[in-house]
C-alpha cells in the first residue's frame, strides 16, 4: 500500500473539512455578494464567521485578512502590493537566499522596475541554526531606504524557523512591514501575528488539511496600517484590494481545517515529531554515511525548536535522489518543493546552505503528516534501506 511522506508539498483533506464543504455546495450556494435576498446573506454571514475563526487563530482581526486563492498569490500581492503602491518611495528589499520560488520570482520582477533587492545569505549547514538568517548582517541590511522585509517563517525544504520577533525589532527602527510567507508553519507551529510582529503574511489551506486554491494574507491594520495596492481589480470586493466573487465553500473549508487544526496542534505536533525522530534512526541504523540537511534539533521537542516539528531532509551517500525515488514506487516523498520540481536545477536551498550540486541531488524531503503512522515509517525506513543497497552496490 503506497505511503504518502509529502506532507510539505500538500496535505490530504481531513474528513471533517470534506463534510463541511459538501453540505456548504449542496446548500448554501448563493453568491455570498448577493446581499439583496436571504440566500445571499446567509452565505454572506457564514463567510463573516469563518473570516473571524480564520482571524481568530492568527491573533488578528476579520477585517485584516484578505481572501486568496493561495499563499502565491498572497505572496505577490504582499510584495507588489506594497513595492509599487503609489506613495511607495522607498527602493530596497530585503528577502533571504532560501525564500521559496513565490517569493524569489516576483523579486527577480521587481528587480527590473528598479528595485535593490538584497538576498541575505543563511548559515550553511555545519551550523546548528542551518538556514536561518544572521541578525547581525540583517542589521546592516534594513535601513531607511528599505521599503519592505520578507522572511519565510518555516522554510519548506529544510524546516529552518526563522526569528520573526527579532527581525521585526530590525524592521520597527526603520518603520518597515515585514512580511512573512508562513505556508509551511499553520497547523505545525502556534501562530500569533502579534508575538511575531509581523505586518503580513500568507497561508495556504491545502498545507493545513484544507481545500487547494483557498488562502489569505494578513494586512495587518493597526496601530498603522500597512499600504498595499491591489493587483486583482474589478468588483471592489474585500476593501477593494482583492476583487472576485469569494470562494465560500473553500472559505469554510479553510475555517474548518483551522477549528480541527486547533484542537488537535499538541498532539500533532508532539506525534510527528516522535515520527520524524524514529524515521531518521531506523535510516542511520540501515545506512551509514547519512547527513542530515538543516537546523538540529531537540529531544524532547522544545517551545523554541529553530525547526518545524515533522520535517527531515536527508542528504544519501553514493546515491542520486531521483534514482533512489525511482526505486521506491509505492513512497511519495520528494528532492524540493513541489514548485520546482520540474527544474533539472538542484534544490537552491541545499545550495544556499553550502552543499555541493551533487550533494544538493542525492538528498530527500520527508514530511510528517497527521494521518501517518509509526508502521509507516518502519515500512519507509526498510524499503529506503533494500533500495539505497542496490543502488549502491551498483554505483561501487
Amino acid at each position: 500500500m503506497p505511503i504518502y511522506l509529502d506532507n510539505h508539498s500538500t496535505t490530504c483533506i481531513d474528513p471533517n473539512v470534506i463534510d463541511v464543504m459538501v453540505r456548504i455546495m449542496e446548500t448554501h450556494y448563493a453568491n455570498p455578494g448577493s446581499t439583496t435576498h436571504e440566500a445571499g446573506r446567509l452565505v454572506a454571514e457564514l463567510v463573516a464567521g469563518a473570516t473571524q475563526k480564520i482571524a481568530s487563530h492568527l491573533n488578528a482581526e476579520p477585517d485584516e485578512i484578505i481572501i486568496t486563492s493561495g499563499a502565491t498569490e498572497s505572496n505577490n500581492l504582499a510584495l507588489f502590493g506594497v513595492a509599487m503602491h503609489p506613495k511607495q518611495t522607498r527602493r530596497r528589499i530585503v528577502s533571504a537566499v532560501t525564500e521559496h520560488r513565490a517569493i524569489l520570482d516576483p523579486l527577480v520582477r521587481l528587480e527590473k522596475h528598479g528595485f535593490e533587492v538584497v538576498r541575505l545569505p543563511v548559515f550553511p549547514n555545519q551550523h546548528p541554526f542551518a538556514g536561518g538568517i544572521d541578525l547581525s548582517l540583517a542589521a546592516e541590511c534594513i535601513n531607511a531606504d528599505t521599503a519592505i522585509v520578507s522572511v519565510m517563517l518555516a522554510n519548506n525544504e529544510i524546516g529552518t524557523i526563522q526569528p520573526l520577533a527579532e527581525i521585526s525589532k530590525l524592521c520597527q527602527r526603520w518603520g518597515v512591514p515585514l512580511h512573512t510567507d508562513a505556508t509551511q508553519a499553520i497547523g505545525r507551529l502556534p501562530m500569533d501575528v502579534q508575538s511575531m510582529g509581523v505586518d503580513l503574511l500568507s497561508f495556504s489551506a491545502h498545507k493545513f488539511y484544507g481545500p487547494k486554491g483557498i488562502g489569505g494574507l494578513f494586512v495587518r491594520q493597526s496601530p498603522e496600517a500597512v499600504r498595499i495596492q491591489a493587483q486583482i481589480v474589478g468588483g471592489g470586493q474585500q476593501f477593494n484590494l482583492r476583487s472576485g466573487t469569494l470562494n465560500s465553500v473553500g472559505i469554510l473549508g479553510m475555517a474548518k481545517a483551522i477549528e480541527v487544526v486547533e484542537s488537535n496542534l499538541p498532539t500533532d505536533m508532539l506525534q510527528q515529531a516522535y515520527l520524524r525522530n524514529l524515521l531518521w534512526v531506523l535510516l542511520n541504523e540501515q545506512i551509514d554515511g547519512l547527513h542530515l540537511n538543516g537546523p538540529d534539533w531537540d529531544v524532547p521537542i522544545q517551545s523554541n525548536s529553530t525547526r518545524l516539528v515533522n520535517n527531515l531532509n536527508v542528504c544519501f551517500p553514493k546515491v542520486d535522489g531521483q534514482s533512489l525515488m525511482l526505486e521506491l514506487p509505492d513512497l511519495a516523498v520528494s528532492s524540493g518543493s513541489a514548485c520546482t520540481s520540474v527544474e533539472p536545477h538542484p534544490s537552491h536551498v541545499l545550495i544556499g546552505i553550502g552543499l555541493s550540486e551533487d550533494q544538493a541531488r542525492a538528498s530527500l524531503r520527508f514530511g510528517i503528516g497527521r494521518f501517518n503512522t509509526e508502521a509507516e515509517v518502519r515500512q519507509t525506513a526498510e524499503w529506503i534501506g533494500r533500495a539505497h543497497a542496490k543502488l549502491a552496490a551498483f554505483n561501487a
